[in-house]
């Protein structure tokens, strides 16, 4: 099996060495391994993955595993997907995908950006979608929208109910993103971050003590300005790549403790962040973007397992792990991203490492990537570099 420790201890980067520590779990001993071995500063990452999504790392975070501990065609797998890092990374880097998300709105995000659209293509099927003038919505949403943008969205998601080609799909993956934002690239008037949806009597009071309105948002302007934002930089190969792989990706909606649908021994790598805790409210932050895909939220948010101490949470992620144990084939490899939460007074490795071992894992070492911190948002809803995460810890684990 590949020497992993003696890779990451000599590995270098501006000059320094890998700082390698000991750290004993459980009664047995683990390294630690602490450097910084992925940066936006050593490869820009595909403008592709800029869609928003609540607690994403980083496309170097997966890069850097699936470079390392793959070949091309091998299956990447990541059990809790969310916007779709670690499968478009692989899909990049030419390798097979699995992605599972129990959250519907992940496979809408993620497959969409498998089969890249040609933008000529895409601006006449955007002038085709009828605009009803008159359309209304079953809410009321004026507190978003001006009554023109308004309507060109309820007109926008009756036209996508009934269509699956890779134009609409791809349409509707921009325009679920393009809902409610900050800044004028969205439809709404200013409100919070794309992943989190505030209520309507919030966004009256946000309007009022802003004192703005609404103002008009050309809906299929701001569409195809996301998608040119998206797509530049992509060379053809790598189009031609991500749409092969894409024929071939299978994005599951489970419960990750439970894929039956992965036969057992097939996957190489996994590369995973699970969400912590009960912080997040799914319905809350999703009922908007669940509205305009035909998604009951509440529905969802009772699949979704929201432990609410640490206890429960580690009982939850070993189950999780008995099932990578039983879909990683020989000879693969697990690499399990937490964070420091509560201050840095839980180390989540340090909770992770034994759940693998105990569900039949090898634990080859911890690495913790220092730097700046490195995901867009976090799961726990508190300011970066504060009481959340900040900084990339992943357990590595090992089937024998």
């Amino acid at each position: 099996m590949f020497d992993i420790a003696q890779h990451l201890t000599n590995f270098i980067f501006a000059g320094e060495r890998t700082r390698v520590e000991t750290v004993t779990l459980d009664g047995a001993r683990y390294p630690r391994f602490v450097n910084e071995f992925w940066t936006a500063r050593q490869r820009q990452a595909a403008s592709l993955h800029e869609v928003a999504y609540r607690a994403c790392f980083k496309p170097q975070l997966p890069r850097f595993f699936i470079e390392l501990l793959t070949t091309p065609n091998d299956i990447v797998y990541d059990p809790f997907s969310g916007r779709g890092t670690t499968a478009l990374e692989a899909g990049l880097l030419g390798r097979n995908v699995i992605a599972n998300d129990i959250n519907p709105l992940s496979a809408m995000l993620t497959r969409p950006r498998f089969f890249v659209p040609d933008l000529d293509q895409l601006a006449d099927r955007l002038a085709t979608i009828p605009i009803n003038p008159r359309a209304r919505a079953e809410v009321d949403l004026t507190m978003f929208y001006h009554p023109r943008t308004l309507a060109e969205i309820i007109s926008l998601r009756k036209y996508l109910r009934a269509r699956r080609d890779h134009l609409a799909t791809w349409i509707r993956m921009i325009a679920t993103n393009r809902l409610t934002g900050h800044s004028p690239g969205f439809f709404s008037v200013y409100t919070l971050p794309p992943n989190q949806a505030v209520s309507p009597v919030r966004q009256i009071r946000i309007n009022s003590k802003r004192q703005q309105i609404p103002v008009y948002r050309d809906t299929r302007a701001l569409i195809l300005k996301k998608s040119r934002q998206l797509i530049a930089g992509l060379s053809a190969d790598q189009i031609e790549t991500l749409a092969r792989v894409g024929r071939r990706a299978r994005l599951l909606t489970r419960d990750a403790r439970a894929t039956r649908a992965i036969a057992n021994e097939t996957i190489q790598l996994t590369v995973t962040s699970p969400p912590f805790l009960d912080i997040v409210q799914y319905a809350q932050d999703n009922w908007l973007r669940g509205w305009f895909n035909g998604i009951d939220a509440h529905q969802v948010a009772q699949k979704i397992t929201t432990p609410r101490t640490v206890a429960e949470w580690a009982a939850v992620m070993q189950q999780v792990f008995v099932e990578l144990f039983r879909i990683t084939r020989a000879g693969g490899w697990v690499a399990f991203e937490v964070g420091e939460v509560r201050g840095g007074q839980i180390k989540l490795d340090e909770i992770v490492a034994p759940l693998g071992v105990r569900a039949g894992f090898a634990c080859r070492g911890i690495l913790v990537n220092q730097q700046t911190f490195t995901k867009t948002a976090n799961i726990w809803g508190v300011k970066n570099n504060a009481r959340g995460t900040n900084t990339n810890r992943v357990v590595l684990f090992a089937k024998r």
